[in-house]
């Protein structure tokens, strides 16, 4: 399993997220391709990634990019000619909703050693991957970035911070010596990319605690219509925020993973040095009338709590009204 030379990486998904690691790994020289779609292809092939950060601007050009069609049938070429290699590791980072659409593709452009990192704010993705992709190892993965797509080819970092977190399941630790090594490879290769890349030795946790905080900026944002600065501030909202992460915080607690911290003062410490006007992708995606993780960051809360016994009445109370404005839609 392991491999001399550079790991090649392929990023489905080239917004914020994609975008961010794809382009900073690329900067490194590091073999990346990026698997894009629409204006925002068109603009990377002709003029490279941009990226804006607060202390920084660079441009990746040239740039590796295809459609998901185009790099399947290169690949079929390429097979057909011993030209190419399957990449090492993919790197997801679409949405949620559409982790679905990604599945085909993974199954046929992935080799046996290929590894699949999943970094998606929906807690539990990776083990709903794996499901469907059986012949194939997928991780788990979260990330702490706040960047967009400024524009078609421009990716804007709100902040310095760009950290990314992935490992094995607990149900994968006996994959440890055959697949460790390469994972602390990504790793390597990460840090050499000004991104802090961790490997974590409980990725159940760490992706849950990512959650913990995702998910009630999310609901609180969405069900109130406000930005960060209104959890920032002594109030009901904030009080709110609170009560959505001590619910989460029980789950975690009746499904053995625990914090062994309060996460709430974690949380709200996170709040508070973010950008007053700050919304989340998610009020984004809503306000714009586009599809949305709503259903995974905050109806998969109720059911959660459902399965496992855990009181989730705030939990409840907001999914029950933003399903009731916006039924039509979901």
């Amino acid at each position: 399993m392991m491999k001399k030379g550079k790991l090649k990486y392929l990023v489905i998904g080239t917004g914020g997220t994609g975008g961010a690691i794809g382009s900073h790994m690329a900067k490194a020289g590091h073999d990346v391709t990026f698997i894009a779609r629409g204006s925002h292809l068109d603009a990377m092939r002709k003029s490279g990634l941009k990226v804006s950060r607060p202390d920084m601007e660079f441009i990746v050009d040239p740039v590796k990019a295809f459609t998901m069609e185009e790099y399947t049938g290169r690949f079929s070429i390429a097979d057909q000619t011993g030209e190419s290699e399957r990449p090492d590791v993919i790197i997801v980072c679409v949405k949620g909703y559409s982790v679905e659409d990604t599945i085909p593709f993974i199954n046929t452009v992935a080799g046996p050693d290929t590894i699949v990192i999943p970094i998606l704010n929906i807690f539990g993705t990776g083990s709903q991957m794996q499901k469907h992709l059986p012949g194939i190892t997928v991780t788990d993965g979260c990330i702490y970035v706040a960047s967009e797509i400024k524009e078609p080819g421009h990716i804007l970092m709100k902040g310095t911070i760009l950290r990314v977190v992935f490992g094995l399941r607990k149900d994968q630790k006996h994959l440890q010596d055959m697949i460790g090594p390469i994972l602390e490879r990504v790793r390597d290769d990460m840090c050499s990319s000004l991104i802090e890349g961790i490997l974590s030795d409980n990725i159940e946790r760490d992706t849950l605690r990512k959650f913990s905080y995702v998910s009630p900026q999310g609901a609180c944002g969405l069900y109130y219509d406000v930005p960060v600065g209104a959890v920032q501030q002594p109030g009901e909202i904030r009080d709110c925020f609170a009560g959505l992460v001590r619910e989460i915080s029980d789950l975690a607690d009746a499904m053995g993973i625990g914090f062994g911290e309060d996460i709430v003062p974690v949380n709200l410490e996170i709040t508070a040095g973010l950008s007053p006007d700050m919304t989340t992708s998610l009020q984004r995606d809503v306000a714009a009338g586009k599809a949305s993780e709503i259903d995974g960051l905050i109806y998969e809360v109720v059911r959660m709590g459902e399965r496992y016994g855990v009181s989730t009445p705030l939990y409840k109370k907001i999914s029950a009204e933003l399903y009731k404005k916006w039924e039509m839609q979901f």
